[in-house]
């Protein structure tokens, strides 16, 4: 009979394991461990990224050989007039096809339609009204588009069919703009009637010495073509903001003189719209650490603060490099500057622009203060800030953002001010210089600008606004957290109002702030975060794009991160299940069991006191819940244990407190 190698040894296994168990009665088991949610090939399960590395997007997260992206150059005029609220406007748009495909039509982004009474934005509204819209609004608004015209090299002009579609508009071209490289150059003549607030993004605000008017989205603006969406044309209903081309901007704003305005970019032709002293002023300005008055509140109502002579002025101005520009103009605006100090020792300055209502008010007086440290910190911690001013405006906008300019809410006090200021100027990382798609991430600016305005806001003033006490990552975690909330992977327009504060702005900054502090460490992670802001700057990254440099940058595979906290709504709940004495020794150490079960995975924080009162922390890698739901380490104790406590200083996003102390029975 032939012998069976595999059942001799199986038999021989057995016979030996009997007679050990003749000898020795067997342990008993351990307890059932809790009902668990938690699957640890679901958490740390294979890559998610949507595709491999490729010669357009590296799988490293930095631009491959073969990125490209397209530009757009624009030349801007406009009238503005402060009668009838109307600014006429005359367009040049330079389009610069640098993509592998020729394109014989193009799409342009017309966002003032969304305050037409037909439009998909006007439909929605909900009953209650909404931020992402206008108030009370009944006139002729939107666009009125007078001629698209495409500009010859040589021979006269040729009219251009369009075809407009709530805020998009078509343009079939003439001929192809060849690919790689190929140009074409359009001109636009157009005119709109501001509306009073214009979605929280611009309008009008009413002062005793004029009006205050913050424009924007005042010129159609060509979509994106990129290599991830082709053309990036989803409709403008309020919700979710922008995602636009890089380019170099010419703009003349004229106005009636007796408006000061200020808008992106370098003012060109300041001795054709400021007085002499004023002039003197702005030279001392460009000299002083402190603040330095241009136009104070008392000249505001003196004619001598204007130049005279004159009924109307044109402003000059010019920004490089940037993704839009916007403008304020006024009768009504103090103006006040200072020098802003950069690591390159480039020239910029922050300049502010109000009316007296804010002057009173103990913040405004502060502006330009604020708009420095905020911008000259940003600029040392992660990338120079790249244009030769920041001007703050007060009006009737709480906060917005564009390059070189924001818009501020005209009655912010005091921390107030300092908030929306620095967190409207630290957009110019997010997304003005890293040009993410905030109509379909609005995470990847909102969030990263709010994690940076935690640092900036410790730092500013030696921490005079910065918070007193930590934030409560329990409590917040499980807001966070709580069942049916969306994600923030949610497109901006398909979140639900009140979620949005939440889900693209706050939870997304907790979570760079986890990754910082709890993960990486700050040296990794600045380092990390630093290179995708350096990789990226003025280009088009995705989601993966952050997620693959974060990870090779610092070194670390952070996928179980990504997924609980950035893709999935899942919640963290961590138990301490269970002490045990080695032997039934306390002096030969403690077998400490916890237990997951939520769906997320998170490095461990325990607090561990001893009857006699010494208290000491262990921390364990987020690899413990590798391949397990339940964790026992052995602890080097010499005496009993008191307590065990997860996550004593509340710094994970556990939900549930109930499980998170082992307390020795008496």
């Amino acid at each position: 009979m032939k012998f069976n190698l595999i059942a001799g040894l199986s038999l021989a296994f057995l016979m030996v394991a009997d007679a050990g168990m003749a000898q020795q009665a067997p342990p008993p088991p351990p307890p059932a461990p809790p009902a668990t949610n938690y699957d640890y090939h679901e958490t740390f399960g294979p890559p998610f990224f949507t595709k491999n590395g490729s010669e357009f997007r590296a799988a490293s997260g930095e631009p491959g050989p073969r990125y490209w992206q397209n530009r757009a150059d624009y030349q801007l005029s406009a009238k503005l007039d402060d009668q009838t609220n109307e600014i006429t406007g005359s367009e040049i748009l330079t389009y610069t096809n640098n993509s592998p495909q020729k394109l014989d039509f193009l799409w342009m982004n017309l966002e003032q339609n969304l305050f037409k009474a037909d439009s998909r934005g006007t439909a929605i509204v909900p009953l209650q009204g909404s931020r992402n819209w206008g108030r009370g609004q009944a006139f002729d608004a939107g666009y009125k588009i007078k001629s698209v015209k495409m500009l010859n090299a040589k021979g006269p002009a040729t009219d251009v069919k369009f075809l407009i579609s709530d805020t998009r508009m078509q343009l079939f071209l003439p001929k192809d703009v060849t690919a790689n490289g190929g140009l074409v150059k359009l001109k636009i003549e157009y005119s709109f009637v501001s509306p009073n607030y214009g979605s929280d993004r611009m309008g009008i605000q009413d002062t005793k010495n004029g009006k205050i008017f913050q424009v924007a989205q005042w010129y159609p603006r060509i979509c994106v073509y990129d290599d991830v969406e082709g053309w990036n044309t989803i409709p403008y209903t309020g919700p979710g903001e922008f995602y636009l081309e890089y380019g170099d901007f010419d703009l003349s704003i004229t106005a009636p003189a007796n408006h000061i305005v200020v808008a992106s970019g370098e003012l060109l032709n300041p001795q054709e719209v400021y007085t002499p002293e004023q002039l003197k002023r702005w030279a001392q300005a460009a000299q002083s650490e402190k603040t330095v008055i241009i136009r104070s509140a008392d000249e505001v109502t003196q004619a001598s603060s204007r130049p005279a002579g004159k009924k109307e002025l044109t402003w000059h101005f010019k920004i490089r490099n940037a993704r839009d520009a916007s403008w304020a103009s006024s009768a009504a605006f103090i103006v006040d500057a200072a020098k802003m100090d950069l690591p390159s020792g480039k020239k910029s300055i922050a300049i502010s622009a109000y009316p007296v209502e804010s002057d009173g008010n103990d913040a405004w007086g502060r502006s330009t203060e604020y708009v420095k440290k905020s911008i000259e910190y940003n600029s040392a911690k992660w990338f120079e800030f790249p244009y030769p001013a920041a001007t703050a405006v007060a009006g009737i906008v709480g906060g917005m953002e564009y390059p070189g300019i924001v818009f501020c809410g005209y009655k912010a006090k005091t921390r107030g001010l300092w908030s929306v200021n620095d967190h409207e100027f630290g957009h110019t990382w997010f997304p003005m210089i890293v040009g993410s798609n905030e109509r379909l991430y609005g995470w990847m600016d909102e969030g990263f600008n709010t994690f940076i305005n935690t640092l900036s806001t410790a730092d500013f003033n030696s921490g005079e606004y910065a918070r007193k006490n930590p934030i409560d990552m329990h409590k917040t975690g499980d807001n966070f957290t709580k069942p049916g909330l969306e994600t923030m992977f949610s497109q901006p327009a398909n979140l639900r109002e009140r979620n949005t504060g939440t889900l693209l702005y706050a939870k997304p900054s907790a979570g760079l702030v986890m990754l910082r502090e709890q993960i990486l460490g700050p040296e990794r992670f600045d380092f990390a975060f630093r290179t995708y802001v350096a990789r990226w700057a003025f280009k088009h990254p995705t989601p993966d794009d952050f997620f693959r440099t974060m990870e090779n940058a610092s070194g670390e595979s952070l996928q179980w991160f990504w997924r609980g906290w950035f893709l999935n709504n899942w919640r963290l709940d961590v138990a301490v299940s269970d002490v045990k004495y080695v032997d039934n020794d306390a002096s030969k150490g403690a077998l400490i069991t916890i237990n997951n079960l939520e769906k997320m995975a998170m490095p461990v924080i325990l607090e561990i006191k001893t009857v006699s009162g010494k208290t000491d922390r262990v921390k364990l890698p987020v690899e413990i819940w590798e391949r397990n739901s339940t964790w026992t380490f052995k602890y080097p104790s010499t005496e009993a244990l008191q307590s065990v406590t997860y996550d004593p200083d509340k710094v994970l996003p556990d939900f549930n407190e109930s499980n998170n102390v082992w307390t020795k029975q008496q």
